[in-house]
């Protein structure tokens, strides 16, 4: 088929579905015999596979997105090689739909399906960078309270029971976010048990080398791990909006929060 054959309108609608030049569009359909269908699909397959020679190509920027549906909730992270793809409205949307379809999954490490692939080529074929699903959690439980930072790089989760009014858990996940240290747990018996171990020899050697009695020692060391528990977990730090409040004192009598994730772009 000739170009003078190749109606205008099929080379837009294609431009359009592929997000590629006019002269590739036009180019394509001229190779499939003026077949729109046909032409898609050999650009995709062609872009495809140009983009999968690209995969070593450092994808060091991203977004964060959450899905709740139900009894459960997903959070993962999407990655992009520049800040501007990060930032573009059809890279969040994206990842918007690849934490819903994450969320469908079972609870633990979030799993890419095939589907969420496509997608992922999708946008991939348009932007022409290396976007990489970089992995995430899903979780189950009776209620969730969530935020993403402004800028989509980092966010935090929370899994909790009871009553916690929305601006509460929405102000705790931002404590998560943005506390330092990080929590590691919601409270000391989330503490790995290793870690625990270690803190608790460390404090009663340090008691013991003070001179002073075994006893006193003994109670020396706990005191030095009740602040130990008030620096690493969620429960007993001092929150971010008011350092005159542990994040515990901001929880109702009936509210427990039993899990939490923090996600931060290449740091997981």
């Amino acid at each position: 088929m000739t170009t003078a054959n190749i109606n205008s309108k099929v080379v837009m609608a294609l431009r359009e579905r592929t997000g590629l030049g006019m002269m590739d569009c036009k180019a394509a359909l001229i190779e499939a015999g003026g077949d729109a269908k046909l032409a898609e699909e050999r650009l995709r397959e062609k872009l495809k596979g140009k983009m999968d020679t690209r995969t070593d190509r450092v994808a060091g920027e991203g977004c964060i997105a959450i899905a709740v549906s139900g009894k459960k909730a997903a959070i993962i992270e999407v990655r992009a090689e520049t800040d501007f793809t990060a930032r573009n409205p059809e890279f969040r949307a994206m990842a918007a739909e690849l934490a819903k379809a994450a969320v469908a999954g079972a609870v633990g490490a979030a799993v890419k399906t095939d589907a969420m692939q496509k997608q992922l080529d999708e946008v991939r074929i348009r932007t022409g960078e290396n976007l990489s699903f970089g992995g995430g959690q899903v979780v189950e439980g009776d209620s969730f309270a969530q935020y993403i930072h402004h800028d989509g790089k980092k966010a935090g989760l929370i899994v909790y029971s009871g009553t916690i009014e929305n601006d509460t858990g929405v102000g705790i996940c931002q404590h998560i976010v943005a506390a330092d240290p990080a929590p590691i747990a919601v409270d000391e018996h989330g503490i790995p048990a290793a870690m625990l171990a270690e803190k608790r020899a460390e404090a009663v050697a340090e008691a013991k080398a003070s001179g002073k009695p075994e006893q006193i020692a003994e109670k020396m060391a706990e005191g030095k791990l009740r602040k130990f528990f008030e620096e690493v977990t969620l429960l007993g730090q001092k929150y971010v909006r008011d350092d005159k409040k542990a994040i515990k004192e901001l929880l109702a009598p009936d509210a427990k929060i039993h899990q939490f994730v923090r996600m931060m772009v290449g740091q997981h």
